[in-house]
């Protein structure tokens, strides 16, 4: 056994101490936000990794006093002193990454979606598994309670048979930035396993929107709610999915702002989720929702209520039972992030294992091969593929 795999697999049974030492990877905005919460809970900062200068000045601003700074990640994973690491890359990033970090072995924070392609997703589960790290996917919902609460109604049964879930996002997005380059930047690396292309500020800067390195908001938001049907419903994988998209409405973007999915299941129902990006400006408490049809029920999950119709012939419909928290959403990831940090002390599996997260890529992946090809596409549940 080579002296790497064996300090890998030994770490797994270090107990961490009370205070996590943890490193970020892709300090921009998310990544910020992440060394905040990470803060706020407990967790030092000690290091902070990105290959555009001014975010790494700013992450650094943001971890804790004395952490020190890295423009490549390989060299933040050599860190024998670090816990875990925090992962807020652009998604073609996430797989590389993450199969780094536990072979190093660091447990990892992972924004969503876990990877950008099903066979990166497939590669992270099975290094996941042969490290023993705890990896955790940014799917914060699953460490919300009021979410807890919601799916405990699904799989009480109260809703009878669920043959239709209907989810959507609704918002406004009026263009794309359109920054110039304020610092030194290692374009090639940033790049990394995304095809070879000339430097261009637009891709840098709204890499969310560009196939190469993400979905968009169809793929951004969708991870959130296939990530909702496959936990409320006990799933792992669709039968097939079929994505339809309208015109791309964001001058400079690839990704569209307006289409929906229909995924089938084989536990015999149906999820759609539509997203709407030109639609108004609504306020974020109720700019989502999915509702979860059953013969007996119908119960409407939004991002910080829920509400549980029972089946009625009244011309109206009132709610059993509504639960509505103001502000619980904007603690799902303190929540989430907790979680984590438990898990790595206790070594126990988090609210969102790489497991799930596979199950999302799956779904996503799909999608936007469903879009560009414009047809149905099935899944091969036995063979771990696509097929036509």
């Amino acid at each position: 056994m080579q002296r790497r795999t064996f300090l890998c697999s030994a770490g797994a049974f270090v107990q961490p101490p009370d205070r996590i030492r943890a490193g970020v990877i892709g300090s921009g905005g998310r990544g910020r936000l992440l060394t905040a919460e990470f803060k706020e809970i407990g967790a030092e900062i000690a290091a902070v990794c990105d290959v555009y200068q001014p975010n790494l000045d700013a992450g650094l601003k943001a971890a804790s006093t004395g952490a020190r700074g890295y423009r490549d990640y390989r060299r933040l994973l050599e860190d024998t002193s670090l816990h875990a690491v925090i992962i807020a890359t652009p998604d073609h990033w996430h797989a590389r990454m993450v199969i780094d970090a536990v072979e190093a072995g660091k447990d990892v924070y992972v924004e969503k979606p876990l990877t950008h392609t099903i066979e990166e997703a497939l590669q992270v589960v099975d290094a996941v598994r042969r490290t023993r790290r705890i990896v955790q996917v940014g799917t914060q919902r699953r460490s919300a309670p009021l979410f807890h609460e919601a799916r405990s109604i699904v799989t009480s049964g109260r809703l009878g048979d669920v043959r239709l879930v209907n989810s959507w996002w609704l918002n406004h997005q009026a263009s794309l930035a359109r920054r110039p380059l304020e610092g030194e930047l290692d374009w090639e690396q940033w790049l990394g396993p995304a095809p070879r292309r000339p430097f261009d500020p637009m891709r840098f800067f709204n890499w969310y929107y560009y196939f190469d390195y993400s979905g968009g908001l169809l793929i951004g938001q969708a991870a959130h709610m296939v990530d909702v049907f496959h936990w409320f419903m006990n799933s792992a994988a669709p039968l097939a999915v079929t994505c339809s998209g309208g015109r791309v409405n964001l001058e400079g973007a690839e990704i569209t702002d307006t289409a929906s999915i229909l995924i089938e299941y084989p536990e015999n129902y149906f999820a759609v989720f539509t997203l709407g990006y030109k639609a108004m400006r609504y306020h974020p408490r109720q700019d989502q929702l999915a509702q979860f049809h059953g013969s007996r029920a119908r119960l409407d999950v939004g991002r910080e209520h829920f509400r549980l119709y029972p089946e009625t012939n009244q011309p109206e419909l009132t709610p059993e039972r509504e639960e509505s928290r103001p502000g619980s959403f904007g603690a799902a990831t303190r929540d989430h992030i907790r979680n984590f940090l438990d898990c790595v002390r206790s070594r126990r599996e988090p609210n969102a294992p790489v497991e799930a997260g596979l199950s999302a890529v799956i779904v996503l992946s799909m999608t936007l091969d469903s879009l560009r090809a414009g047809r149905r596409l099935k899944w091969n549940a036995a063979a771990r593929r696509v097929e036509t």
